[in-house]
């Protein structure tokens, strides 16, 4: 399970709270790992006590106060040591592909809304990215290679939601007028 990692990866980056790490997710490591607040929270425990991360002490009384944590040796080793283990690529599973088959064998009444729905999303998220890229990584900035393996993830990304937009645009217009 790679969710360890990413909040591994998440706190080297920078100490942070559950709170503040759940709102680094829907930012960020969120387009590409996603994870709920009640997930983050149970690994943060599971990571504590496996010696990975600890609570930075708190100036004041603990009781209602946010805990801010950060990597320990052993959890950047456990973090180095997973980036560097092979891992072959899981299947595809997606929703939309397998309602386009069930369609085949049922009818694809209302299959056309479905696959212009996600095309509007698919563009809506690729502007995101380009936005995130021309914001965060204009060119000057992609000199350091934390910088550009940052960046690589990004362009992952878009290149993900710009094959969806081209195979979504192409299907539809496969499919033509809806009856």
């Amino acid at each position: 399970m790679s969710l360890p990692y990413a909040i591994l990866t998440a706190l080297l980056e920078k100490p942070s709270s559950g709170l503040e790490l759940t709102r680094r997710f829907d930012r960020s490591i969120g387009y590409f790992w996603s994870a709920t607040h009640q997930q983050i929270y149970r690994e943060l425990g599971r990571l504590e006590e496996a010696g990975h991360i600890r609570a930075l002490p708190s100036p004041g009384p603990v009781r209602g106060q946010r805990k801010e944590y950060e990597v320990l040796p052993e959890g950047r080793a456990a973090l180095r040591e997973w980036v560097g283990a092979p891992e072959d690529p899981k299947p595809l599973r997606s929703a939309l592909l397998l309602r386009i088959r069930a369609a085949a064998v049922v009818g694809a009444a209302g299959l056309r809304a479905e696959l212009a729905r996600h095309l509007a999303l698919h563009r809506a998220q690729l502007d995101e990215y380009l936005r995130i890229e021309e914001r965060d990584f204009p060119a000057e900035r992609r000199g350091t290679e934390p910088d550009r393996l940052r960046h690589l993830v990004l362009r992952g990304g878009i290149d993900l939601e710009r094959f969806w937009v081209e195979w979504l645009t192409a299907a539809l217009a496969d499919l033509g007028p809806e009856d």
